[in-house]
């Protein structure tokens, strides 16, 4: 009688809501290595789509984890992994299908550099949550470095460009290649770039981003890929300027030399 009560109250403690998170990570996982599969066949176009899925569901399920309540180190690890693949290994080999294999043995080593940079990163990130001396609550406006959806979407850039442009050179082993080499090593760098997840716009800027917004999605929606491309351009566009407004705070905060760069906090799910 005792058996049979606490094996139906365990079953009643387990929420449902706990799998949530980890559902959808899963679903960007297979995202990643569904594109796998469409690289190999040749559809590039499919590849492309895929990975950006993982990058939507990768977005989501930490976000949904917090909402939950249902954070847990099982679902960060997981993260960490659906990441390396979705957005390290599966570009690199996607781009090496579609362009890079025609570079010969460099072309191959270009395309191992890429996903190497993806594991250093995410070493460093899993690491840094050890950390006993937390920075100053401002710094989880920002990433260490490109995050990897971001450099995945950079790598990606000339390949999209290259399904709208009638020209064959987007997609030419040496353009392929030195954007891929200036992704990961953006990934890898130590240059502040914003954290969309918690960063805060101005209220005199609401209204301008609103506008720049429904004109990129309008792009997107007219020419999907021209659009994205305009919306990789533009977060690297971005880049010099998030160094900038990190350095003026680091200025402007006393618990730090003004010649110092104070280390970035961590952001949960924001490899």
């Amino acid at each position: 009688m005792d058996d049979d009560f606490r094996k139906r109250r365990g079953l009643r403690g387990f929420s449902i809501n706990r799998l949530i998170p980890n559902v959808i990570t899963l679903a960007a996982l297979c995202s990643g290595l569904t594109a796998i599969r469409f690289a190999l066949q040749g559809q590039f176009r499919l590849a492309v789509i895929a990975i950006i899925v993982a990058a939507i569901f990768d977005a989501l399920d930490g976000r949904v984890a917090r909402r939950l309540g249902v954070t847990s180190q099982f679902g960060a690890e997981l993260d960490s992994l659906s990441d390396f693949l979705c957005f390290g290994v599966t570009p690199a080999l996607v781009l090496y299908l579609a362009s890079l294999k025609d570079g010969g043995a460099l072309g191959w080593v270009v395309t191992l550099m890429f996903p190497i940079c993806s594991a250093l990163r995410l070493a460093r990130f899993n690491t840094a949550l050890l950390s006993d001396t937390p920075p100053p609550p401002w710094t989880s406006s920002y990433f260490t470095g490109v995050p990897a959806p971001a450099g995945a979407l950079l790598a990606l850039i000339p390949l999209v460009l290259s399904f709208e442009a009638e020209a064959a050179w987007p997609r030419h082993p040496v353009v392929v290649g030195a954007v891929l080499v200036l992704a990961g090593g953006l990934m890898v760098s130590r240059i502040p770039t914003f954290s969309f997840k918690k960063g805060r716009i101005p209220r005199h800027l609401v209204l301008p981003s609103l506008l720049v917004a429904a004109l990129i999605m309008g792009v997107i929606a007219s020419s999907p890929w021209i659009g994205v491309s305009l919306l990789g351009l533009i977060y690297l566009a971005l880049v010099p300027y998030s160094w900038l407004t990190y350095r003026r705070q680091a200025a402007r905060d006393h618990q730090a030399p003004t010649s110092e760069v104070v280390p970035l906090r961590t952001v949960p799910n924001g490899h």
